[in-house]
């Protein structure tokens, strides 16, 4: 090679721009580092929420025969904070109570009106939103095997009310066939749990200033609906609806008015109430055929159950069954093996202004703002005071129990959970994975740095 030639070559390599070898292997390495470590944090992300959703999502299917053992709980709780839904994975099943009131964890941070619901034959708390306070037991009522929960839509101008199947995890919304109503409540279930007794409201004027209360029967998929009656609007007691135990007859309360009708609508007999005195509610169907009704003694908070005939009103055997004194009202749920009659006793507000050894209508006797508590008692016949069968806390002010229930008779010691639900843990998890990964992406230069530098004395190491 002549000199002149290679002075030619240095001079062109000298015009060729350097490769940085180096610096562009150092970034290449940065950048797989991080798309490793977003990799990674994405895996982390789906790992997580995998670990949390499937327990929801692929737990197989409660039998519907899961609440054969169905027994009373001895006391209820509030339920845990974060619990799981209704209709959430793993299924809940049947349920023994449902439970309702104006506790903290029954109204929630963005949620009002949470009803509470507790398994049938183990702790296993669940819980529903309804928009508003809705009492259960009046306006939320469970079926006789505890299957299903129907409820009001929640929203005003909505005419349907809707059916939680607790064993499917279904919700199915049922659409009012009443022309003009604004609103549909459910009232009582049928012993065979295939038809609802429902009252619309609907507008008795242009102006919205006067109501009419429309009570039907309907089959729980909606497609038949039997008018029972309607009237301007008049009180109403929420649990005035009793079905007979073979579901022949059923008896109603409207004002002051009883009236016994067959399914298909047609009434058989009415008789007038004496004053202080009420249809008993959903249990006031005596196994003999017989009607029952609560009754205040004047002057005081005494209250009594009566044995009256469905066809004239008027005093049959006489019930020897214990009073319950000191409350708001008494609700007739039902009647135990042993002829005992389950109540539930309402606990007076010590704040109301109410009297409530003055006369006072019953829905009032049993609005939140005059209870502070509810227990469930058994009446036993021939004793001298009543036995109390389940405590609930203070703010829990309205108790349904399901038909086999009461009618099984037995009861188990209960222990209500603690500490925090599923859901809790779901969202826990959830937000602790994401913050960690937008802390990691944040710090993605760093992070790729100090990897860097210890891939580099991992690799001086064994040299020095």
């Amino acid at each position: 090679m002549t000199a002149r030639l290679r002075e030619t070559l240095h001079a062109a390599a000298a015009d060729v721009p350097a490769y940085p070898v180096y610096e562009r292997a150092l970034a290449t390495a940065r950048r797989s580092r991080r798309r490793a470590v977003l990799a990674a944090v994405a895996a982390l992300v789906l790992v997580a929420l995998t670990g949390a959703v499937l327990p929801l999502t692929r737990t197989p299917a409660v039998d519907p025969a899961a609440g054969a053992d169905a027994a009373l709980p001895d006391r209820i709780a509030l339920p845990p904070l974060g619990a799981l839904h209704a209709t959430d994975r793993p299924r809940l099943g049947p349920a023994s109570v449902i439970f309702s009131g104006q506790a903290a964890r029954l109204q929630g941070w963005d949620e009002d009106g949470i009803v509470g619901v507790v398994g049938a034959d183990s702790d296993r708390y669940r819980i529903f939103s309804m928009g508003y306070e809705a009492p259960v037991g009046e306006q939320v009522v469970l079926s006789p095997d505890g299957r299903y929960v129907a409820r009001p839509a929640g929203l005003y101008d909505d005419p349907r009310f809707d059916v939680i199947d607790l064993v499917a995890g279904r919700t199915r919304q049922i659409p009012s066939a009443v022309a003009d109503s604004v609103g549909t409540t459910p009232l009582a279930w049928s012993p065979d749990g295939e038809h609802l007794v429902v009252n619309d409201t609907v507008p008795a004027n242009p102006e919205g200033s006067s109501y009419r209360q429309v009570l039907s029967i309907v089959t729980v998929d909606g497609k038949r609906r039997t008018r029972l009656t309607d009237w301007i609007e008049q009180p109403i007691f929420g649990s005035s609806v009793a079905f007979a135990p073979d579901g022949g007859r059923l008896a109603y309360q409207i004002g002051r008015t009883v009236t016994v009708a067959d399914p298909d609508g047609r009434a058989v007999s009415s008789f007038q109430l004496p004053a202080e005195s009420w249809l008993a509610g959903k249990g006031a169907w005596t196994t003999d055929g017989a009607l029952t009704l609560v009754s205040r003694k004047a002057g005081t908070t005494d209250w009594s159950l009566r044995r009256v005939d469905p066809a004239t009103g008027r005093d049959t055997a006489p019930l020897p069954l214990p009073g319950v004194s000191g409350v708001t009202a008494i609700r007739l749920l039902g009647w135990g093996p042993d002829g005992s009659a389950m109540v539930v006793a309402y606990q007076p507000e010590p704040l109301s202004p109410d009297r409530f050894d003055q006369p006072l209508e019953m829905d009032q006797r049993t609005a939140y703002p005059n209870v502070r508590s509810v227990r469930v008692l058994a009446l036993t016949p021939g004793a001298t005071a009543p036995r109390t069968m389940l405590t609930a806390p203070e703010q829990v002010l309205a108790v349904d129990v399901a038909d086999n229930v009461i009618s099984a008779g037995r009861t188990r010691d209960a222990s209500p959970p603690g500490g925090v639900g599923g859901r809790f843990w779901f969202w826990t998890i959830l937000i602790t994975v994401l913050v960690s990964g937008v802390a990691a992406y944040r710090a993605r230069e760093g992070l790729a740095l100090w990897l860097d530098d210890r891939r580099v004395r991992r690799t001086r190491g064994p040299a020095g």
